[in-house]
């Protein structure tokens, strides 16, 4: 079941749901969904410099720069490129609820693609969610830092998980405060 903008409140407020800094609810409270604001730091790949990824292998670290973005100035999405970004929001869910990242349709319409597969957030989920951004459009889009990003839906699960997030040995990007590059090469294959 999906929370309603009620059910979101409560579960704010009780703290069941911990999000820091604490949402503007008359600003970012949907119908059944919060929006996340934007953050300052992005990952972009030095793609002239690698001529390919491969999985199965650690990455290099240098095969993404970190771009810290000053208040009040934009980071042009390019057409077709793809960046790592994190919300403002370190968001803390319990082990009983999951959170559904979503796109905003206004940036949608704009080209903008906030997640290419990570939507789900499982129940014990910490951190600050990572964003999947392209731009599918023919130009360029300005996106500000503090500007609201994303939404996320929470769906109560039938049971609280018996392992959640935070407790996996493979939780791989538990408490991330900035974008994190794959690490993919971790998992067997």
């Amino acid at each position: 079941m999906i929370l309603a903008d009620s059910d979101i409140k409560k579960a704010l407020k009780t703290g069941k749901i911990k999000i820091d800094p604490p949402p503007d609810l008359e600003e970012q409270l949907g119908s059944c969904s919060l929006d996340f604001k934007l953050g300052n730091v992005f990952k972009v790949f030095n793609h002239s410099s690698f001529p390919y990824i491969d999985p199965r292998q650690p990455q290099d670290e240098n095969l993404m720069k970190e771009i810290v973005v000053e208040k009040d100035k934009p980071f042009i999405m390019q057409p077709h490129d793809f960046v790592l970004a994190v919300t403002q929001e370190y968001i803390d869910l319990p082990d009983d609820l999951l959170g559904r990242l979503e796109g905003r349709s206004s940036l949608g319409r704009l080209g903008i693609i906030v997640h290419s597969t990570a939507a789900i957030f499982d129940p014990g989920w910490r951190g600050k969610a990572t964003m999947e951004i392209g731009n599918l459009g023919r130009m360029p889009v300005a996106l500000y830092p503090g500007m609201r990003i994303c939404s996320m839906t929470f769906e109560e699960l039938t049971s609280p998980a018996e392992v959640p997030y935070f407790q996996k040995k493979t939780a791989k990007y538990i408490n991330q405060v900035s974008p994190l590059a794959s690490k993919i090469s971790g998992e067997a294959t």
